[in-house]
């Protein structure tokens, strides 16, 4: 009281006092003060009892300060939070400790010790918190109520704007995934003209969006893989890498697009080299390499032949019809582009050329087991399994329609055809097919072919990424071959291969591996063929 009157006296003497008060003596001055404090300094403001009764009557409270200082008791009391409950976060290291604040900035490291509080209230670590702390935080709540509404409202607004982009959000470059395989690879056994060869393949695939679900696949390749020739009747054991010789030179080797429809539909349009199993289930598991070379070292090996019926441009969709069951239907042509107009014996066109229609259901009644029912129907003026390039990719010749004394025979197919895989273990899966395929050759009757494998996958083998394989299976043959050509034999040509992929990281693979033909070209009197192949793919 006695500071609250002499600071007002002060401010007193700082006017004019009337001469007559001044003559008046001691009573007089007493008499000057107390009119001066009641109407000359009227404008300073009286303080209350209640108000002088309070210590923190001299200091201001945090709602009228615009900064926050290290003096301040809101920034004391929050720096104690900080230091009991480890507040701090990747967020909020701007906070130094001795640095003015905004009111904002304050509101910030307060909300992230306020949720960091939560979450130990909500564990149940009601211990950790002392009844101190918890009123002091409780005040500072109150005291920046509204400076931490307005951000958790910013903060909320963030997040909607978030998670449209992440789920609105694509990429509007292409992406570039590339594969280069180097291959030493020998045939040992047959009496032909096979060396040791060191022959390599690359592909680069541009892969684009443009609504983030879509991919679009443009496929350059170029290599020197030709194949092993085996025997006069037959070009089994054809590996992934073995597309032909193109001298190095690039050229545009697969163009698809797929899109989904909906929620339960995924798309598929194909202008080059499409081939059936781009949008059909192979039910393959750990083998399916897609003619890559992370997988199995044959063609054969990957899945049933029966996809390979045919391919080139066209379509199909996959529909899923429950979490367990989908469909899968799609129509691709070999000849799709060519007009013929001018020769009317080259059938061309989308509808008018080479063809092969597929239908597929495929079950999945857990997550170990899958099994696929397909059916192809065909028209084929090539190879019957040349996925549409007119060359063929597995089976003897006689199954694809050729080794005729007059050539190539153009044929009309229906394929049925069944495939499973069964997990039995993290480390060991079991996959098998089997197909029969009715060929009707075209002037000279109708054929049987046959073609069935089992085969053994062991992912993880010896570390994560390592892949072994064993594969037992029957490549497709003509199984009354003897009924058009007296030369032509109904021997099985039998498939044997094992192989081991040793993943050196996640870009390199050694495979070292082994192909065993018995019976090459369905006859058994040629001699088996044995291929070796040490096998490293980059990926990149």
């Amino acid at each position: 009281m006695i500071i609250s009157l002499t600071s007002n006296v002060k401010k007193c003497e700082r006017n004019k006092i009337p001469d007559f008060l001044k003559k008046s003596g001691i009573l007089g001055c007493s008499i000057c003060i107390l009119v001066f404090l009641l109407f000359t300094c009227s404008k300073t403001q009286a303080l209350t009892d209640e108000q002088l009764s309070s210590p923190m009557t001299q200091i201001n409270s945090v709602t009228q300060l615009s900064n926050i200082q290290p003096t301040d008791w809101a920034f004391q009391a929050l720096q104690s939070l900080v230091e009991s409950y480890g507040c701090m976060t990747d967020r909020t290291q701007s906070y130094k400790g001795n640095r003015v604040l905004t009111r904002y900035e304050f509101a910030i490291l307060l909300n992230t010790c306020t949720e960091h509080i939560n979450e130990l209230l909500t564990k149940g670590n009601t211990n950790l918190i002392t009844q101190e702390n918890l009123e002091t935080w409780q005040k500072l709540q109150e005291e920046f109520a509204a400076e931490i509404a307005t951000l958790r409202g910013r903060i909320d607004i963030i997040q909607s704007h978030t998670d449209t982009l992440e789920t609105q959000q694509f990429s509007p470059t292409a992406k570039l995934v590339g594969e280069a395989i180097f291959a030493v690879t020998d045939e040992f056994n047959q009496p032909t003209n096979n060396n040791t060869v060191f022959q390599q393949r690359v592909r680069l695939d541009i892969q684009n969006s443009f609504t983030g679900k879509d991919t679009l696949h443009i496929r350059l390749a170029a290599g020197n893989a030709n194949i092993f020739n085996l025997s006069s009747y037959g070009v089994e054991g054809i590996q992934t890498f073995n597309f032909g010789n193109t001298n190095n030179s690039n050229f545009v080797d697969w163009v698809s697009y797929f899109f989904p429809v909906g929620e339960k539909i995924q798309g598929y349009v194909a202008a080059v080299a499409g081939v059936h199993y781009d949008y059909a289930s192979t039910v393959s598991s750990y083998l399916e390499g897609y003619d890559g070379g992370t997988a199995s070292l044959s063609i054969f090996a990957q899945h049933n032949p029966i996809y390979l019926i045919g391919g080139g441009s066209g379509g199909g969709f996959t529909y899923s019809i429950s979490n367990n069951l989908a469909l899968s239907v799609g129509y691709l042509a070999d000849n799709a582009n060519n007009l013929a107009a001018n020769i009317p014996s080259e059938k061309g066109g989308l509808f008018n050329s080479s063809y092969a229609a597929l239908a597929q259901l495929t079950f999945s009644p857990n997550d170990q087991f899958s099994i696929g029912f397909t059916y192809i129907n065909a028209y084929r003026r090539s190879a019957i399994f040349d996925t549409g390039s007119g060359l063929v990719s597995v089976g003897t010749n006689l199954a694809n329609g050729a080794g005729f004394d007059f050539g190539t025979v153009p044929s009309k197919v229906n394929a049925y055809g069944t495939e499973f895989t069964y997990q039995v273990s993290p480390q060991f899966a079991i996959n098998g097919w089997f197909s029969y395929i009715n060929a009707e050759f075209i002037n000279l009757g109708t054929g049987d072919i046959w073609t069935y494998a089992l085969t053994f996958a062991f992912p993880d083998l010896g570390k994560k990424g390592n892949l072994g394989g064993i594969v037992v299976g029957v490549e497709p043959y003509l199984g009354n071959a003897s009924k058009f050509a007296f030369y032509a034999k109904n021997d099985i040509p039998l498939h044997i291969e094992g192989f081991y992929k040793y993943q050196l990281n996640d870009n390199i693979s050694i495979t070292p591996g082994l192909i065993w033909i018995l019976s090459p070209g369905q006859n058994s009197e040629n001699p088996d063929a044995v291929i070796g192949t040490l096998r490293t793919t980059f990926i990149f």
